[in-house]
């Protein structure tokens, strides 16, 4: 039985693993672009452009709890701005094309909170995107479905440092 793309990049990821450093963005990052753009009949994507689900998991390490999420998001589907806590995250689009935005806190005068977009980014197939902890930024579908992966250092439904923000007035403020 021949190593399915899924079977070379957790096998790829567990060889590189350790502490947050650039080289281990840099390794991840590569080990996604190749999934994305290098296994295109992979009976994985099969299922997931026939299934479309909303969210997947395809894997999720025993040991060291790193985590690979596919999601299809629809056409005009926005996620307001949040960060990831403590973990980071590396996105990568198979299908479609996402508008990624980043944003940086800043505060009045009275010392209250708001966001400042910096910028956005247009990531389309077999590219990625990536996010440190403490990154802010926010996502837009702009051609759907899109399926994208999305690679995570830790569990975020565990993750209790994430903050999400809302829209007061035309400022993103944090939620609650």
């Amino acid at each position: 039985m021949s190593e399915t793309a899924l079977d070379m990049f957790i096998k790829q990821v567990r060889d590189s693993w350790g502490p947050l450093s650039s080289k281990l963005i840099d390794d991840c990052s590569s080990y996604l672009i190749n999934i994305l753009r290098g296994h295109p009949h992979d009976q994985l994507f099969a299922d997931l452009r026939n299934e479309r689900p909303e969210a997947c998991e395809l894997y999720r390490d025993p040991k060291e709890g790193f985590v690979l999420l596919a999601h299809t998001e629809a056409e005009g589907r926005y996620r307001s701005p949040h960060d990831h806590g403590k973990s980071w995250v590396i996105y990568g689009v198979l299908d479609g094309e996402m508008e990624m935005g980043t944003y940086v806190q800043v505060k009045n005068d009275d010392g209250s909170p708001y966001l400042v977009k910096r910028g956005s980014t247009i990531v389309q197939p077999g590219e990625i995107q990536v996010y440190l902890p403490g990154d802010i930024h926010d996502t837009r579908c702009l051609k759907g479905p899109a399926i994208q992966f999305r690679f995570t250092a830790r569990d975020l439904r565990l993750e209790t440092g994430m903050i999400r923000y809302v829209d007061v007035g035309g400022f993103w403020v944090p939620a609650g």
